[in-house]
């Protein structure tokens, strides 16, 4: 049995009472071709809690399991989330100066891995990634990690730009890392709280997100 299909659930009464238990979904599969009121139950659900869910077709759900799975598969999380709400308070009472790492939809999983391991080396608090468009927390993400995703709190939110407008009003930086920038990295005042973003591998930081950074670095 591989990792990734320990970590697999279906059917939909299944899914549903996973949510309730609080388990972490990573993500959720449903069939376009599926409906019913249970179904209606399940997506309703997994958008109160924010699990990430993609539609596919009914097809792609059969590759990934040959059971009876009534049109909805999802991945249990090999991690716990945390809320950036919760987290910056508990720095701040510790007398840390906050360090934070927004990661905007990286999405090779090694990549994300290394990331985290150099981010938990150079003391970064805790890591953002969005609900959508980030890599999958799987085995492999947290084995190039060297273990430091089991260390560094993860928080997966709805939206970067309102967890950004969240950050300055409490009283951090936000320093956005792009190429296309002026100013060099080690001419910034990083003893100050700080939150950096890093944009993926492809694209960068996106436009949205770049023109709510204090600052753009290179």
């Amino acid at each position: 049995m591989s990792e990734q299909s320990k970590n697999l659930i279906y059917g939909i009464r299944s899914i549903i009472e996973a949510i309730r238990a609080g388990k972490e979904i990573e993500k959720l599969f449903l069939s376009k071709q599926a409906g019913g009121e249970l179904f209606k139950e399940l997506f309703s659900l997994a958008r109160e809690n924010n699990v990430p869910t993609q539609f596919v077709p009914n097809e792609k759900l059969n590759r990934m399991t040959s059971k009876v799975h009534q049109g909805a598969i999802a991945y249990i999380s090999e991690i716990s989330y945390y809320n950036i709400e919760q987290i910056i308070p508990t720095i701040y009472e510790k007398g840390e100066i906050p360090l934070i790492l927004i990661l905007d939809s990286i999405t090779d999983i090694r990549n994300f891995g290394a990331i985290v391991r150099t981010a938990e080396c150079a003391g970064v608090h805790a890591i953002v990634i969005p609900l959508k468009g980030a890599a999958s927390i799987n085995a492999d993400a947290i084995k190039t990690s060297a273990g430091a995703l089991n260390i560094v709190p993860v928080c997966r939110e709805k939206s970067i730009n309102q967890t950004i407008t969240f950050l300055k009003q409490s009283g951090i930086q936000i320093i956005a890392s792009t190429e296309k920038a002026n100013n060099a990295y080690f001419k910034t005042d990083l003893s100050l709280p700080t939150a950096i973003i890093m944009g993926s591998e492809d694209m960068g930081v996106k436009p949205s997100v770049l023109e709510n950074a204090d600052v753009a670095v290179k």
